[in-house]
C-alpha cells in the first residue's frame, strides 16, 4: 500500500460539507469502487481522486460514472459499467481493472439497493433483486478481489449500514442484507489478516442520497430523523468519504474486522425520542 495521512483538519459544518476534512495521499495506489456514479459512491469516488489515486468505478449507468470522474486525468480513471450482482461481470470488472493498471489496492464495496415494507407485501422478485444487489455483489466481489489485494498488501472497504446492526420497522429485508454484509466483513477479516488483507465497513445512518431523496425533501419529513440525530442533521456523502479513506489508509493499519458508525451519534441512542 501507498497511502499515507498527512494531516487532519476539521469536519465542516452546514449546507457544504467537505472532503477535504482530511488530508490523505493515495497516489501510486489503484482503487476499485462499485457504485461510484452517484450519492456515497461518488463522493468516496471524488475522494480518492483528489487524494491522488488511480480509481476505476463501476455501476449499472455509464452517463453517471462518466460524470464522476469527469474533470480528472484521464490516465487515473476508468468508468467500467457493469452489474456487480452478475458474478462474471464482475470477474470481468476485476481483471479489466488489473489489466489496465497491473494491480489492485483498495477496493470498496459500495453499491447497493433498497427496499421497505412489510415482509408480507414484498414480492418475491424484490428479495431477489434487494439480496443480489446487497449480498451476493459483495460475495461475488470480495471473492474476486482479494487475491489481488493479497499481492498489493491491499484492503477493502464495504459500505454498510446502521440498519445492519438493529432493526427498522419495516426495513426487515434490507436490515438482514446489511447485516450480512457486517458478518462477512467480520469473518473475512479473520481469514485474510495472516495474507496481509484489511477487511472494515463503514455504517453510515440516514444519509441525504437518490435513494432517500423521497424522505428528505423537506424540513417537516427530516424532522422525525433527526430527531433520532445528536449532531442535528442528516448525514451527506461526504461526511462518509473521509472515513473511509481513512479506514483504507496506513493511519489504519492495525485496524481491521470493525464496523465503524458514521451516524452523527445516532447509534448512541437507546431509541428514545429526544425531548
Amino acid at each position: 500500500m501507498h497511502a499515507t495521512i498527512s494531516g487532519v483538519g476539521v469536519f465542516p459544518v452546514g449546507d457544504d460539507p467537505s472532503v477535504a476534512a482530511a488530508s490523505f495521499d493515495f497516489t501510486g495506489s489503484v482503487v476499485l469502487i462499485t457504485g461510484g456514479g452517484s450519492g456515497i459512491g461518488r463522493a468516496i469516488t471524488r475522494a480518492f481522486l483528489d487524494a491522488g489515486a488511480t480509481v476505476a468505478i463501476s455501476g449499472r449507468r455509464p452517463d453517471r460514472l462518466a460524470e464522476a470522474v469527469e474533470g480528472y486525468p484521464r490516465e487515473r480513471t476508468a468508468a467500467l459499467p457493469a452489474d456487480v450482482s452478475d458474478g462474471r461481470q464482475v470477474v470481468a470488472v476485476v481483471a479489466d481493472v488489473i489489466g489496465r493498471f497491473g494491480r489492485l489496492d483498495v477496493v470498496v464495496s459500495n453499491a447497493a439497493g433498497y427496499e421497505t415494507g412489510p415482509l408480507t407485501d414484498l414480492t418475491d422478485e424484490a428479495w431477489e433483486r434487494l439480496r443480489a444487489t446487497n449480498v451476493d455483489a459483495f460475495f461475488h466481489l470480495a471473492k474476486a478481489a482479494l487475491p489481488h489485494l493479497a499481492s498489493s498488501g491491499g484492503n477493502l472497504v464495504a459500505v454498510s449500514s446502521v440498519s445492519g446492526q438493529r432493526g427498522d420497522w419495516g426495513q426487515a429485508a434490507y436490515n438482514a442484507t446489511k447485516a450480512a454484509i457486517d458478518n462477512f466483513v467480520r469473518s473475512l477479516a479473520l481469514d485474510w489478516g495472516a495474507q496481509g488483507v484489511r477487511l472494515n465497513a463503514v455504517a453510515p445512518s440516514f444519509t441525504l442520497t437518490e435513494l432517500t431523496e423521497s424522505m428528505g425533501r423537506d424540513e417537516a419529513s427530516l424532522a422525525p430523523f433527526v430527531n433520532r440525530i445528536p449532531l442535528g442533521r442528516p448525514g451527506q456523502p461526504e461526511d462518509v468519504a473521509p472515513v473511509v479513506l481513512f479506514l483504507a489508509s496506513e493511519a489504519a493499519r492495525y485496524v481491521t474486522g470493525t464496523i465503524v458508525p458514521v451516524d452523527g451519534g445516532t447509534s448512541a441512542s437507546t431509541g428514545q425520542p429526544h425531548i
